[in-house]
Formats: C-alpha cells, structure tokens, sequence
C-alpha cells in the first residue's frame, strides 16, 4: 500500500513538473514570436524610409527645373482627376428606380408631380427628366428636343476639365525626354571641355538624363489610369442618360394617349 502511495506521489509530482514546463516552453514560443513580429515591422520600417530617402534623393539629383515641372503636372493632373472622379460618383443614378418613380408620379399626380420627383433626386438623368417634363404640357416633340438639348450642355459638365488630364499625360513624358536631350548635351560640353572621354565626365549627365525620363513616365503612366477610369465612367452616365431619354419619350408618349 505505501508503494502504491510512493508510485502515485511521484507520478504527481513527474505531472506537476511536465505541465510547468510545458507552460515554460510556451512562455518563451510567445516572447520569440513577438520578438519576431516587432523585427518585421522594423523591417517594413527601414524598407519603407529607405525607399522614401532613395525617392528623394533621385529627385534632387534628376534637377529642380525639370523634376520640379514634372512633379508639378501629377499634383495638377491628380488635383483634377479626384475632383472628376467625386463628381462622376456624385452623379451617378439609379435610373431604373428614377424611371418608375416618375413615370408612377406622372400618372398619379401629372407632370407637376413628376417634376417634383425630379427636383428632389441629383444627377444628370434627374435634371434631363425636368427638362423634358417641364415642356412636355407643349407637345411630346418640344420634350424630345428640350431633352436632347439639354443632354449635350449636360454631357459637357461630365467631361469638364478632362482635358487637362490629357495634357498632364502627354506633357509630362516630354518634359522628361527633354530633360534627357539637355543631360546629353551638358555630358558632350564636359567631354568637350575636357579634351578627354573619360566615363566619370559622362556618367553624371547621362544619370540626369535618364532620371528625368523616368519620373516623366512614371506620371504619365499614373495619369493614364485615372484617364481612363474618367472615360469609363463619363461614357457609363452618358449611356444611363440616353436610354432613359427614350424611355422617358416613350413614357410621355403613352401619358398623352
């Protein structure tokens, strides 16, 4: 019996000493995983100021004068492309509901009740169904014109300051490529200057050279892809107006009947 005892005492104890290890072990896994977590974002940390100083050290060596002009179009480019987009996000309408609930308030209350159905919704579509209303008592082909009329001064609202942005995309590649002309020429004076081809007269213009065609290219290709999403989505608005142009004519149309 008192072997037994013994035996069950010092499994006890063997059980006790595993589970405090056990929890020791574990302890020191968690330290070691935030010690590694907090050298990942160290990490990160060095990688990101290091990428920034590099940005900004081959910016000042690319020059002021061309680097500067072409910073100056992304910022001016970027400038514009946000408000285009704000404003596109802005105007964009569910024109399927807009639809029927015009076309229910024109038959329970008349034009007055679908224009006021109109006032109260934003959008290009909305303000094109006004004008359409508000001369539709004259005649279904005075809202026809009243609505394509009114489509084109809307269109140009959409499309307002898009051309810019298209400037930006091809002016800032050329100023780069001129940038690069100009390196060219200051590296022959010096080997001019010089009497002698020697590689260190020749690296620093060729650097500058190349680095202002980079930083060109690199705003114009960031521009051509709010260039493009703007189109996107203009011709997306543009096509909502004119479908629901000939529904709201259609629409009009089986009113006067």
């Amino acid at each position: 019996m008192k072997r037994i005892l013994s035996l069950l005492i010092i499994s006890v104890v063997l059980l006790s000493n595993f589970e405090v290890k056990a929890q020791d072990e574990s302890a020191v896994e968690e330290v070691m995983q935030e010690e590694v977590m907090q050298e990942e974002v160290m990490q990160e940390e060095v990688v990101e100021a290091n990428f920034t100083q590099e940005l900004k050290n081959r910016f000042i060596e690319g020059g002021p004068g061309f680097m500067g002009i072409v910073l100056a179009c992304l910022i001016f480019g970027l400038a514009i492309a946000i408000e285009r987009i704000i404003y596109l996000n802005l105007a964009t309408t569910n024109t399927q509901k807009l639809t029927e609930e015009v076309e229910s308030a024109l038959k329970a209350g008349g034009t007055e009740a679908a224009k006021e159905v109109c006032r109260n919704t934003s959008g290009p579509v909305a303000s094109i169904f006004y004008q359409g209303l508000d001369r539709a008592d004259d005649s279904v082909e005075s809202a026809e014109k009243a609505v394509v009329a009114y489509g084109g001064v809307q269109m140009g609202q959409l499309e307002k300051n898009v051309s810019w942005i298209s400037l930006f995309i091809a002016l800032a590649p050329m100023l780069g490529f001129m940038g690069t002309v100009i390196g060219m020429i200051q590296a022959f004076d010096k080997i001019q200057a010089a009497g002698d081809m020697q590689p260190s007269l020749v690296a620093g213009g060729i650097k500058v050279a190349l680095l202002t065609t980079v930083f060109g290219l690199v705003v114009a290709i960031i521009l051509q892809i709010f260039y493009n999403y703007i189109v996107a989505k203009i011709d997306s608005i543009v096509n909502d107006m004119e479908d629901a142009s000939i529904t709201l004519i259609d629409i009009l149309v089986a009113h006067k009947k």
